[in-house]
């Protein structure tokens, strides 16, 4: 429901706003203005701002930057304090354009990844299909086409490829091509490595090679009896009906999960003496997060595997430790909450640690985000190792010879914006805490296989971006790159204001950003329209990291808008309690903390004009703006609601399981879910409100819209609604959805006529 997962239409308009005797009109050139703030057109006017570096087992790193010249990679080596280009760019540009017989520009070279081999001799990358080689001093470029597994997951020493084929598992040799079958009793909805989480799917196994490349640890997943979901596609003809397993909350069956280690040298198959997990993770609503087998760790020696089991509420957490030869179990660690328990967010917290007869646990136990220790074998509590206010957010490495731990952590510095990330290492004991980022900024940090080194990337929202490299202990060595911001500001473009407002409670400090067209006048009254996320897993605002263009914010501003995005009480960050606040009401989407902190916004700036308020949102957005429609309709004039998940009894059964609680029936024939319902209050509306959503939407299937809509016509009410045929979640960036989210609040709130059909013209 998350924006991860980050056409013609039946289209009726109405003005919500009378129009005066001269109707105002937006031109062409307004609509311009705005599309130029998109981020296709203002990404590349920031120079020197710095992808990812990519780091080499040796400890150099390469990074891609765009400069003057165009795209530039550079090579680093922090221990001998050199920077250069990765390789000759001019005459690999040539010789693969001789080879190729297309012709590429030495600074727009058509990849962005690469692989150094020969002893850096040469470099390899892709190009469509096929797998090309060049030597880095740019003499001789060679391709053939890519000899690789689709949907495979290639082991730790790369000789072996792992895939699911008719419901089992296999491996190809990748030298050879030589297949071995690893599992052989694997049929329909009870496969193995299985990759579906009904509101995502992918043909990938899910599963965990071992260090020596000689096991792996993944499941069979038991989705029989489970319910399904069923989508249309729109064709001239017979249509098609895709059909998949889709648990809800409340099915007697939901997905399960049999635990088992592959010995792949003589494919044998142990399989874990314990009972069968719930489809469940303490990191996201899958068993694969960040494109990984989710709270699973192998020991250094590939003897023992250790795993999280989550209960189906996520109310209970156990940390095991399984014999990876004999399939015996042994529970560590065992907590349960009140509400849900994390163990991090997409990423781990915990660690695995064997080899010190340890185990680094990550809970909110006493409200915040803290690592603790704990012995292996007996499972006792030895000390905590980080305290106090603030979250630990990413446990990013552990050393365990001198017994210190690296993290990012957000809100432990005091008179900063507490969503902005720092690293920090500490003891073990809990000893020595020391701040390695010190700069009041959002960090990005990046360490070195060794340890000895990390990269920095530093910004804030409204402050371009830094690149740094530092030494273990947080030693300025070099700064690597300062983005450039100048042609934007020559461009007319403005930063994002960042905002502090109060929540619902008058007390509690809320964060968010502001957004003015470029062309602001305070002696103006502006209309205010809210771009929502309510959580409860990310905010309205996202990362606290510099763009030059954040979604269609600040592009929506420019035609004549204020725009705000708030991060309520009930979304991450920062303590256990602000995150609990709605828990059991999902129907809440923070809407008494964006109310709260608009009407403040209004007090403090006289150019806001509170009449005219609008809202929109994608996905858990479009659910919270068709319900700020219902529930606050004297509040807010007009709403977008695209793609939302408006009952979530008809949404995946983990997210609501997790957030809202077990399905509960009651006599009465009423159910601890209808404060969520949104098509229960749709009776309500008084405004303007746009429904979208995509015919074939396989994350939030359309049915959530349609259940709105039904209830709306039974109510008598006048509403718009745009099916997009075909179209999956993820449309609200597609230039067709943008122009008439545009179009609509220019209409219905700005009181304008917006130009007919303004078509954008995204770049390739």
């Amino acid at each position: 429901m998350s924006f991860r997962r980050i056409a013609p239409a039946i289209f009726i308009l109405a003005l919500a706003i009378p129009c005066t005797a001269q109707t105002v009109a937006l031109t062409e050139n307004d609509y311009k203005r705005a599309e130029n703030l998109l981020g296709y057109n203002v990404n590349p006017l920031v120079l020197h701002s710095p992808a990812r570096p990519v780091w080499l087992s040796d400890d150099r790193f390469w990074y891609r930057v765009t400069t003057e010249r165009g795209t530039e990679f550079m090579l680093v080596d922090p221990a001998r304090k050199t920077r250069m280009p990765a390789f000759d760019q001019p005459k690999l540009a040539a010789a693969l354009s001789s080879a190729s017989g297309t012709n590429y520009e030495p600074f727009a070279l058509p990849f962005a990844q690469f692989t150094f081999e020969d002893g850096d001799r040469a470099i390899s990358f892709d190009i469509g299909n096929r797998r090309w080689k060049c030597d880095t001093p740019g003499t001789k470029c060679t391709s053939a086409n890519r000899n690789e597994i689709a949907d495979s997951v290639l082991s730790p020493d790369g000789k072996r490829a792992a895939f699911i084929r008719d419901f089992n598992l296999w491996v190809r040799d990748v030298v050879s091509g030589k297949e071995t079958q690893l599992t052989k009793d694997g049929v329909k909805d009870f496969g193995y490595a299985t990759d579906n989480a009904g509101w995502t799917r992918s043909s990938r196994p899910v599963l965990l090679w071992s260090p020596d490349s000689k096991k792996i640890a993944t499941f069979q997943h038991d989705g029989r009896g489970a319910g399904e979901m069923y989508l249309v596609h729109t064709a001239v003809g017979h249509p098609t009906l895709e059909a998949w397993k889709y648990p809800l909350p409340g099915d007697d069956k939901i997905f399960q999960i049999e635990r088992v280690v592959i010995d792949v040298d003589d494919a044998r198959v142990i399989r874990l003496r314990m009972p069968p997990d719930p489809h469940r993770s303490s990191l996201c609503d899958h068993v694969e997060c960040d494109g990984s087998f989710a709270d699973v760790e192998w020991s250094a020696d590939s003897q023992q595997l250790a795993f999280i089991s989550s209960s189906r509420d996520h109310k209970r957490a156990t940390l095991r430790v399984a014999d990876a030869v004999k399939g015996t179990v042994r529970d560590v660690i065992d907590e349960k909450v009140t509400t849900y328990f994390e163990g991090g967010a997409n990423r781990p917290n915990w660690r695995f640690l064997p080899r010190s007869n340890a185990i680094i646990w990550f809970s909110q136990r006493n409200n915040w985000g803290d690592l603790y220790l704990y012995d292996l074998q007996t499972g006792n509590l030895q000390n905590p190792i980080t305290g106090g206010e603030g979250n630990v957010s990413l446990t990013l490495r552990v050393d365990e010879t001198n017994r210190l731990v690296y993290f990012l952590a957000a809100g432990k510095e005091k008179g900063r914006d507490p969503y902005f990330a720092h690293l920090y290492r500490v003891g073990f004991d809990g000893k020595n805490l020391t701040l390695l980022t010190p700069e009041d900024a959002s960090h990005d940090v990046s360490m070195s296989p060794s340890g000895r080194f990390f990269v920095d990337r530093y910004s804030k929202p409204d402050v371009p971006p830094a690149l740094v490299l530092r030494d273990s202990g947080g030693n300025l060595l070099e700064t690597l790159e300062k983005a450039d911001v100048s042609r934007l500001l020559a461009r007319g473009w403005k930063p994002v204001t960042p905002i502090t407002v109060k929540a619902r409670d008058g007390v509690t400090d809320l964060y968010g950003l502001l957004y003015k067209p470029s062309n602001f006048d305070p002696a103006k009254k502006y209309p205010i329209v809210n771009h929502i996320y309510p959580g409860p897993q990310t905010g309205s605002v996202g990362p606290r990291s510099f763009s030059a263009a954040r979604g269609d914010s600040q592009a929506l501003a420019e035609l004549g808008f204020i725009v705000v995005e708030i991060d309520g009480m009930g979304t991450p960050s920062r303590s256990k309690e602000f995150q609990d606040a709605y828990f059991g009401n999902l129907g809440d989407n923070t809407l008494p903390d964006q109310v709260a902190g608009m009407k403040e916004l209004a007090q403090r700036y006289s150019w806001i004009d509170l009449d005219r308020t609008g809202i929109w949102g994608h996905s858990g957005g479009g659910y919270a703006a068709a319900d700020a429609m219902f529930r606050y309709p004297d509040f807010f004039k007009v709403g977008i609601s695209e793609a939302g998940n408006h009952d979530n009894r008809n949404y995946e059964d983990d997210w609501g399981e997790k957030w809202q609680g077990l399905l509960v029936r009651r006599p009465d024939g009423t159910t601890n879910y209808d404060n969520q319902a949104n098509q229960l209050v749709a009776r309500n509306l008084k405004g303007k409100l746009l429904l979208a959503h995509g015919t074939t939407d396989s994350n939030v299937p359309p049915d959530n819209t349609l259940l709105v809509v039904n209830e709306l016509i039974k109510a008598n009410k006048d509403f718009d609604l745009l099916l997009l045929p075909n179209r999956n979640h993820g449309f609200a960036n597609d230039p067709y959805m943008i122009r008439r989210r545009w179009d609509y609040f220019a209409k219905n709130l700005l009181g304008a006529e917006p130009p007919k059909e303004y078509e954008f013209h995204p770049r390739p």
